[in-house]
């Protein structure tokens, strides 16, 4: 059955959320500097004085964490003016008003504009601000404070764009053998020890559509890897994963494969990690979580594990003791044999070469891609204000202008990422293009990357 687009994305809004989006895209291209008159009615910057959804309760200042920023302090904190407006400060358990704040203190508008286009890359930029407008109830200002708090992990705290995935597998199997000292070529062995073991991986799809992300519980210890080459390698899972969706598929399905699991694979740090990354910087991703044939011993590990997950995410998360329940949400054909199932398919990691970086580091190619998608993104922004004040045809040519920045991303993708095993692989293919099952399709799924720009 053909996925259907779900209510909430861009396609299938109400009047009431088309006006938040709208309201949404006004003050970010403010914050951004990329218009300081008010396409909507308003002034410059409101979302940093003033409540913008209707909830005018002021909240109590978060309480302090350490982060990107430091304790730098902003006159005009927007956490003490409306922080979370429908939820509160003290619901705020990633600390993203302080780190919200401290970005419009500490980062220039144009920085900001820029981690935005470098966070969107393939994706409709309509459907990531709903992500965020779903995760916080249509209310605004908690929206806002949550993207661009986003933007700065991405950017300041993980590096996801100019370190993580541009260095990719190739960096881990060069700094594990070369390594100035002996940390660096700790770090890159570990990242490389989990892609070799299979700990977690991508493959295939559910009864939705969705892609599937399987994690071997059974291959973590405690200690074997730095907790950095952990969160390394869950943000390297989790972004890689956001390439395999497709509209209207927009969530994946993450299994967690309990068989042979023992309290000696139990590891809080890297579970609170992976709760945050998807509660606070990847929201809506989620399509649902199962645990596989997990033992009584996890039935106290779980109750710990309930209370820190959001309920919305808690929701999603089901329980299967058997085949049989696991094909609620996997054909049995499409469960891999060593979870039971019909798939004869097996995780390999094939090895990074040498030539899969000589695109990287194309600089004048680079720059090529890059100026004409600077120029779309500029266009787009002109539709999106004049869509904004409610001109009829700009909704129609921002929709060519979303098809054209998806296929100018995969244009640069080979310039700013690095080739990954799903590349390897034939999963992902040039273009953008999927093929989820690639033996069954060619025969043979392992294979180089085409860099061609045509």
């Amino acid at each position: 059955m053909a996925a259907q687009t779900l209510p909430g994305r861009p396609g299938n809004l109400t009047p009431d959320q088309e006006v938040k989006l709208k309201e949404m895209w006004s003050q970010l291209l403010d914050i951004y500097g990329v218009t300081s008159s008010n396409t909507n009615g308003g002034s410059s910057r409101p979302s940093l004085d003033t409540p913008t959804t209707g909830t005018s309760t002021p909240t109590t200042k978060p309480k302090k964490r350490l982060g990107l920023f430091g304790s730098k302090k902003d006159k005009s904190d927007p956490s003490t003016a409306n922080g979370s407006a429908s939820e509160g400060a003290d619901n705020d358990k990633h600390g993203q008003n302080r780190e919200f704040a401290a970005a419009i203190a500490s980062t220039s508008p144009e920085e900001l504009h820029q981690a935005f286009w470098e966070f969107v890359k393939m994706d409709n930029p309509d459907a990531l601000l709903l992500r965020f407008l779903r995760a916080r109830k249509w209310d605004v200002h908690a929206a806002i404070v949550m993207m661009v708090s986003t933007g700065q992990w991405r950017t300041k705290e993980m590096h996801v764009d100019d370190d993580i995935m541009l260095r990719g597998e190739a960096w881990a199997v060069r700094e594990a053998a070369q390594g100035k000292t002996a940390q660096e070529k700790k770090e890159g062995e570990d990242f490389l020890a989990q892609l070799r073991m299979g700990k977690s991986f991508l493959h295939g799809i559910d009864k939705e559509g969705r892609p599937c992300c399987y994690v071997r519980c059974r291959l973590h210890r405690g200690g074997e890897q730095t907790e950095k080459s952990l969160e390394r390698f869950t943000v390297y899972t989790i972004e890689t994963a956001r390439l395999l969706l497709r509209p209207p598929v927009d969530t994946a399905t993450v299994v967690f494969d309990m068989t042979d699991f023992s309290l000696a694979n139990m590891d809080y740090t890297p579970v609170k990690f992976m709760i945050k990354c998807f509660e606070a910087n990847y929201p809506e991703s989620l399509g649902s979580v199962v645990v596989y044939k997990s033992p009584w011993v996890f039935h106290s590990i779980w109750k710990i594990i309930r209370g820190w997950l959001d309920p919305v995410v808690a929701s999603k998360v089901h329980f299967a003791s058997n085949l049989g329940e696991l094909e609620t949400w996997i054909p049995k054909s499409r469960i891999l044999k060593e979870c039971g199932g019909d798939e004869d398919w097996s995780y390999t990691f094939p090895e990074p070469n040498a030539d899969e970086e000589k695109v990287l580091n194309d600089s004048q190619g680079k720059e090529a891609v890059l100026s004409e998608r600077r120029t779309l993104a500029k266009e787009y922004e002109e539709e999106t204000i004049a869509w904004i004040s409610g001109t009829g045809a700009a909704s129609e040519k921002r929709d060519s202008l979303t098809t054209q920045l998806e296929a100018s991303y995969w244009r640069l993708d080979p310039f700013v990422r690095a080739t990954s095993l799903y590349d390897r692989s034939r999963i992902i293919q040039p273009g953008g293009k999927l093929e989820f099952y690639p033996d069954q399709a060619t025969g043979n799924g392992v294979g180089g990357r085409d860099h061609e720009l045509d």
